[in-house]
């Protein structure tokens, strides 16, 4: 919520033309008057607040002038002489609501809280959506009683918004009023008991104050009332692993990742859990795969690699090897994952694929030196030895404070005139090798 004067939210009809009626009106007033008009329509603002103290001069009497006056020298950031010009236009014409909204307007932009207030107050009896801004400008000068006193109003008025619920969140959070908050949630879904939104939200806040309990019996009640909810569940799986029922628990996770109402962040949160409780009873493996089938196809990188990595610390290498390749058809700059790809190819002796994506790789990163190793590592597996030599020591230039790198460098170099039968190199690169190892 920022500071933001009503005329953005107002339902004021701006279409109306001013009651002012400049009826006869010297020509030469009108003339200048028509002339600020035009040069504010092209942005002189300067030039419209000359020709507009001229028509001050030759007739004090039309609000209309000082109206206009005070909306230039707010175009221009001239707070004070805008608010000397519209207190007059307002003085002139108290029920003006295009005076008002203007003069509210000026305040607005100086964050005066106290000033802002006493004009909205004018407004609100015109224009009651005038009442949010009201609502906020208390907020914001800390009133928070006054604030929440209209914010109950205008829920009661107009129902529940999400502006107004964010604002009023917001005051508990300032004010560590969280009995207060839980107290409002709790009549919400006493007054309105098919909202399953008023559930939802009572049940994280009784999570987050460590109300488990509470949580988990409006849970069971919102799932009762109604049956076919899918957001409950976001609460649900965690309650019936803590209550050790992992069928419901596993069921409540499937439908969580399945559902199109559920955002793809909060389903990565269920499936990091998921995976988690699935390492620690892989008799369930079979039902993760399942959940994440519906929506692990081909939009979500980081689901893909959560559960690359469970199957890599399972040891299943093949199973990793597939997802992290999705990963990596989603995000092609994601060098994490491209580096795990290129070591499970080489894990799982698939050389031919390991040279290929190593090669693609180094035209998007020719300064990496594990590039070079790998693709060295499957030339030597491959026996394309005279190839591996030229690549590694191209890679040697590259590596930059990493013996442990450049000791895998040097022993693939040995390998390579090894099999090339140039024993004086080979026996120089294993020399190498071992040298850097006893002095790391």
């Amino acid at each position: 919520m920022i500071f933001t004067p009503q005329a953005i939210y107002a339902q004021v009809d701006f279409n109306k033309t001013p009651d002012d009626d400049l009826g006869d009106v010297e020509d030469r007033t009108q003339e200048l008057f028509f002339e600020a008009i035009k040069q504010k329509g092209i942005e002189n603002y300067d030039r419209a607040v000359t020709a507009l103290l001229q028509c001050v001069e030759l007739d004090k009497s039309q609000s209309v002038f000082y109206y206009e006056l005070g909306k230039n020298y707010n175009l221009l950031k001239n707070f004070g002489a805008a608010e000397d010009a519209l207190k007059k236009a307002v003085k002139a014409e108290p029920e003006n609501e295009w005076y008002l909204d203007e003069l509210y307007e000026v305040y607005a932009q100086q964050n005066d809280y106290d000033k802002a207030i006493k004009t909205v107050k004018q407004l609100v009896k015109y224009h009651p959506d005038y009442k949010e801004d009201l609502a906020m400008l208390y907020f914001k000068s800390k009133d928070y009683n006054e604030a929440l006193e209209i914010l109950d109003e205008l829920d009661k008025e107009q129902g529940i918004t999400p502006s107004r619920d964010l604002m009023r969140n917001q005051i508990y959070a300032a004010t560590g009023r969280k009995k207060d908050q839980i107290e409002n949630l709790e009549e919400r879904v006493v007054d309105h008991p098919d909202e399953e939104s008023n559930y939802l939200a009572l049940i994280f806040r009784y999570s987050e104050n460590n109300d488990k309990v509470k949580a988990y019996e409006t849970a069971k009640k919102l799932l009762e009332l109604k049956p076919n909810s899918q957001l409950v569940h976001l609460a649900l799986y965690k309650f019936y692993l803590e209550d050790n029922n992992p069928e419901q628990a596993i069921a409540s996770m499937k439908i969580v990742m399945q559902s199109p109402q559920i955002k793809p962040e909060a389903k990565m949160m269920v499936l990091t859990d998921f995976v988690k409780f699935v390492a620690e009873n892989p008799q369930y493996e079979q039902d993760l795969v399942e959940a994440t089938s519906f929506t692990l196809d081909d939009t979500n990188e980081k689901s893909q690699i959560e559960l690359a990595q469970y199957y890599l610390a399972k040891g299943d290498k093949p199973k990793a090897l597939e997802y992290f390749n999705e990963a990596l058809k989603i995000d092609s700059d994601n060098f994490t994952v491209l580096k795990n790809v290129l070591l499970l190819e080489i894990d799982l002796e698939h050389y031919n694929e390991a040279i290929t994506k190593s090669e693609t790789a180094l035209l998007k990163y020719p300064s990496q030196p594990l590039l070079y190793l790998v693709n060295g590592v499957a030339l030597n597996k491959l026996n394309k030895s005279k190839q591996a030599v030229d690549v590694l020591e191209t890679g040697l230039d590259y590596i930059i404070d990493d013996p442990k790198m450049e000791v895998d460098f040097y022993k693939q170099l040995s390998l390579a005139y090894t099999l090339l039968n140039n024993t004086t190199k080979a026996n120089t690169f294993s020399d190498k090798a071992k040298q850097l190892e006893l002095t790391n």
